[in-house]
């Protein structure tokens, strides 16, 4: 598609099709296009400064007050936040963090987990085909497999951290379960392993609350954000307590630095976008689009909806059939998209501002195209 606007729920190309839009760029979207609110906060921002000087050296208001709003809606554990561009930048930050805290080297993840695509968040991705190319990556990574309580014992008092997503994205929206994140929390208390959870995709608001782990009677000791924190705009973040996050100014000094991080009119976006979530009842609206999405979506290539909130993946019979909605889909006016690792797997990650009536009219149209490619078999 050759994209001409976007608009809300929808994205216009330049032969004045109309596509709505159920994957919010991936996420990121969380307010849908150009919403007023993110347009005027970042209009007002540009008029006022851009770029000043590297993060941290000069107090930038935009900046301070989104890491204070942050705070205030985070357990005290997590009241520290430290802004950069991107989800995956925020996974690098929070490694070092675990080193630096522990004095230990070992950084735990879990096969088909996704982390972003430089050489650290590369180094703990859990699906060998996709980094195989880059070796030699770094050293003392080891894995675990999602949800199995078995390989807790892999943490060890020689764990530097664990990186688990709160709910593993690429590998098909899979919840933990049976208390597996608590497990991990526990265990972690026992060896003195920092905990790291990467909510660059469930956070703000996608799965009913601001951050998933809420739902899930875990607290982590680094808090990893980024995609729709900045409503549409490139930002991420890593959060931790005080003492935690002080560790980084000194042994090295300038432990962590960024030019552009914090960049204050990315922070005045991803501001109007959190105090929007917390105005509004987005949040809680996005549970009732749930039940409609699971409602509306009954077929028999249907084999499973996955995932909470607007955090949904359609799990169809075979990897054919999700390339063949998808597609379709997309000829009939309907954004969809794929999952990394899991090739059944149709994303539908929606504005958290999607209507009602939207999701019907989406729900239709896919509907339709599973209709037709079942009546091709």
């Amino acid at each position: 598609m050759e994209v001409s606007h976007a608009k809300g729920s929808y994205i216009f190309d330049k032969k004045g099709k109309a596509h709505l839009d159920f994957v919010a760029g991936v996420s990121a979207c969380t307010l849908g296009h150009c919403h007023p609110k993110i347009v005027e906060a970042t209009k007002k921002q540009i008029e006022t400064y851009m770029h000043v000087m590297v993060y941290g050296e000069y107090i930038q208001d935009t900046a301070v007050k989104l890491t204070k709003l942050l705070a205030k809606h985070l357990p005290e554990s997590l009241s520290t936040t430290y802004l950069t561009n991107s989800g995956t930048e925020g996974i690098e930050g929070a490694i070092k963090l675990a080193k630096r805290i522990t004095g230990r080297s070992q950084i735990i993840s879990a096969y088909n987990a996704y982390h972003g695509n430089t050489l650290g968040a590369l180094s703990i991705m859990g699906f060998e085909e996709r980094k195989s190319a880059f070796r030699p990556l770094m050293p003392d990574v080891a894995f675990i497999t999602f949800n199995n309580e078995a390989d807790l014992e892999k943490i060890t008092t020689k764990t530097a951290g664990i990186v688990l997503e709160t709910i593993q994205g690429g590998a098909g929206f899979i919840l933990p379960k049976n208390d597996f994140l608590k497990k991990v929390r526990n265990r972690c208390n026992t060896t003195g392993t920092m905990l790291i959870l990467d909510e660059i995709q469930p956070g703000f608001g996608r799965t009913g609350t601001l951050f998933g782990f809420e739902q899930f009677n875990c607290i982590p000791d680094i808090l990893v954000m980024g995609k729709g924190m900045g409503g549409g705009m490139p930002i991420g973040a890593f959060s931790s307590s005080y003492e935690n996050m002080k560790l980084l100014q000194n042994h090295p000094k300038l432990g962590h630095i960024t030019t552009f991080g914090g960049h204050p009119v990315i922070a005045a976006a991803a501001l109007a976008t959190l105090k929007e979530l917390i105005a509004s009842d987005l949040m809680a609206e996005t549970f009732e689009k749930e039940k409609l999405f699971r409602s509306l979506l009954r077929h028999k290539l249907i084999i499973e909806i996955r995932g909470i909130g607007l955090m949904l993946a359609l799990i169809l019979k075979d990897e054919e059939t999700a390339n063949q909605v998808i597609l379709q889909c997309k000829e009939r006016g309907l954004i969809l998209f794929w999952l990394l690792f899991e090739g059944k797997a149709v994303r539908i990650t929606p504005p958290l501002t999607i209507t009602k009536e939207e999701i019907i009219v989406g729900c239709k149209i896919l509907l339709d195209v599973l209709c037709a490619i079942e009546n091709k078999k």
